[in-house]
């Protein structure tokens, strides 16, 4: 399975097609999230709650604080913050997420820590912290022309915020039972451009036949996967996870193509994700002449 835990230097940070179901209630407009609709969403999913009105208060208060956060990381790393980016964690309301799909047992009263560290979600995957996911969301460069792929949709954090910004955002999740369950919480919240499916990210999504401008892994591969290489467009970037398995030797790398279809690649920080499973653990590693070559210097971390 694609468990998920994004570490960025020493610090936490970690088959079938299914469109977004009809919800059972409308959607809440982008900008009027509040208790109730909170609730509304919560119950469209089948997803008990027991957050009072006062707790979400609680948590809705922390929320400029991690934005904050952000917002400086951002900054420190790329020289500045991409206001699509910003945009997009301000509109998706991460309490939402804070759910365990195998206990089903919500647990918002946490969102926006101030120190921010992933959480599991069941099924051996987790939300991974919101510090790594800003990065890594800016490190793709996406824009409201693009077609995004996410391999790993998990608690369906990422994806939700690449859709604030993409023209269309696709997901593959290879535990089926999370798979199924997260599948169902797009529509109640207004996102119809997410679609998710159960399967090996291995092999992309190829009946996107006109590939994808942004290709982001979420689990440590020890290898490119060349199907995902073939669905990355002229001019498209992906940012993958590399190292082996449970050693903490992992660095995020940036893969480009460019209009001639030759790919660039190169190192950036080190990162820490549990591996990428299905035909990526069943395939020998390549042999070292068959890697891609990188360069740079050592990068820097987030902090």
């Amino acid at each position: 399975m694609h468990r998920r835990s994004f570490m960025l230097s020493s610090l936490a940070t970690a088959g079938s097609l299914l469109p977004g179901m009809a919800a059972a209630v409308p959607a809440p407009p982008a900008k009027g999230w509040g208790y109730d609709s909170y609730l509304a969403a919560m119950k469209a999913c089948d997803r008990p709650t027991t957050l009072t009105r006062e707790q979400f208060d609680v948590v809705r208060g922390r929320r400029r604080g991690a934005l904050a956060t952000i917002e400086s990381v951002l900054k420190a790393h790329f020289g500045e913050a991409d206001p699509n980016v910003l945009r997009a964690f301000d509109e998706v309301p991460r309490e939402f997420y804070h759910y365990d799909f195998a206990a089903r047992s919500a647990f918002a009263t946490v969102a926006y820590e101030q120190t921010s560290k992933p959480w599991r979600i069941g099924f051996g995957s987790a939300l991974s912290d919101y510090r790594g996911q800003a990065y890594m969301t800016q490190l793709c460069k996406p824009t409201a022309d693009s077609v995004a792929l996410e391999v790993g949709t998990g608690s369906g954090f990422q994806i939700s915020v690449l859709s604030r910004i993409v023209k269309k955002a696709c997901s593959i999740e290879i535990v089926e039972p999370l798979g199924k369950e997260v599948g169902r919480i797009f529509a109640p919240l207004g996102y119809d451009n997410v679609q998710t499916r159960i399967g090996d990210g291995f092999f992309g999504w190829p009946e996107e036949t006109g590939g994808f401008d942004l290709i982001m892994v979420t689990c440590a591969a020890q290898f490119v996967p060349p199907p995902l290489l073939a669905q990355l467009k002229p001019g498209g970037r992906m940012v993958i996870p590399m190292g082996q398995p449970f050693k903490r030797e992992q660095f995020l790398y940036v893969f480009t193509k460019d209009e001639d279809g030759k790919v660039h690649s190169r190192k950036d920080v080190g990162v820490y994700f549990v591996p990428m499973t299905g035909k990526m653990m069943a395939d020998k590693k390549p042999a070292a002449a068959d890697k891609p070559a990188t360069g740079g210097e050592k990068p820097s971390a987030p902090q």
